[in-house]
């Protein structure tokens, strides 16, 4: 059902338009960024319209390996593993706060081609939220269109299971550091991938026990204890939640938000906070969905990102002109 609010396309998803029977290939690549082995996931011509997808926690890439075949055949599809994620490097020297990662981002994307007048649409996860956010503060006017899907920048909006992580972030350092990287098990981390999802239903059956089994082999106990302190570092991100929202509300990009409202950290009013600064946002509301959309509402998904990337993000910028071409 879909219903206009205040000029808004506001969509209350059980169901969803199917995407087309199109399909893409994904290729996986690595490169060398300064030293810095780089896993990546892409996917459509390169010189297509670009989308960036950043990805969450505890996960990687891998979460968009179904979404990309089904709009690579329009546009050029950017999905790397962030270091310590997935199979990207793990280097010692790395600056593991979010706003290290975006510097990541920043230069990653300079070395796969992507000039500094070139525009491109941003699908921003969880931890991605914030990490994309910070890129699009580096590279202004760059940033064409933004698809959230389940990632919260209102300290006011979040949901009931913030509430033991608030209480451990706010301990002394060392005392917060042994709790989180005490509830890093394999146990807790099948509870965040089935964040919202009904036990014993449709819906969990969708979620691939690869899900788990894949992040948690890749999770050696030196990412272990980098997750703790970017999980850590959190509480100081809470400073960037008003530089965020005035960009948003400064820039207007166009915005899809995507959501599953069953997701514990980030409810329903956590999607509905974003158009405080984007009011003229679609909005998309999957009741019967989680914190892993991807998984379990994919055709949903990629058939509006579709429709609206096709509205907003169907060209690329020509430097001399600063036109669009179809």
């Amino acid at each position: 059902m879909t219903q206009a609010t205040d000029n808004r396309r506001v969509h209350d998803n059980g169901g969803g338009a199917a995407p087309p029977p199109l399909y893409t290939h994904v290729r996986h690549r690595r490169l060398d960024l300064d030293g810095l082995e780089v896993f990546y996931r892409e996917c459509g011509p390169p010189d297509a319209p670009l989308v960036v997808l950043a990805h969450g926690y505890p996960c990687s890439s891998f979460e968009f390996r179904n979404l990309m075949p089904l709009l690579g055949d329009r546009w050029r599809m950017l999905a790397p593993d962030f270091p310590a994620s997935g199979f990207s490097a793990t280097p010692a020297g790395f600056d593991y706060t979010f706003g290290g990662f975006a510097i990541f981002l920043d230069q990653f994307l300079d070395r796969v081609g992507v000039a500094r007048d070139q525009r491109f649409a941003l699908y921003l996860h969880d931890f991605g939220t914030w990490i994309g956010l910070q890129l699009a503060l580096r590279r202004p006017g760059q940033l064409a269109a933004l698809i959230v899907q389940n990632g919260d920048i209102y300290e006011d909006a979040l949901g009931d299971k913030y509430e033991s992580l608030l209480k451990v972030v706010a301990l002394p350092e060392e005392e917060a550091l042994r709790s989180l990287r005490s509830g890093m098990t394999r146990e807790e981390w099948e509870r965040e991938f089935l964040n919202g999802v009904p036990q014993g239903g449709d819906h969990a059956a969708r979620m691939p026990p690869e899900l788990l089994a894949l992040h948690w082999q890749l999770a050696t106990e030196e990412r272990k204890d980098i997750q703790a302190r970017v999980i850590l570092g959190w509480k100081e991100n809470f400073e960037w939640f008003p530089r965020y929202q005035v960009w948003l509300r400064e820039h207007r990009p166009p915005t899809l938000i995507t959501w599953g409202t069953r997701d514990g950290y980030m409810p329903e009013k956590s999607a509905r906070a974003w158009l405080r600064d984007v009011p003229d946002a679609e909005l998309d509301l999957h009741g019967d969905g989680g914190h892993w959309l991807l998984e379990t509402h994919l055709p949903q998904v990629a058939g509006r990102m579709r429709d609206f990337l096709g509205r907003h993000h169907a060209g690329r910028l020509v430097a001399d002109s600063g036109g669009l071409l179809a």
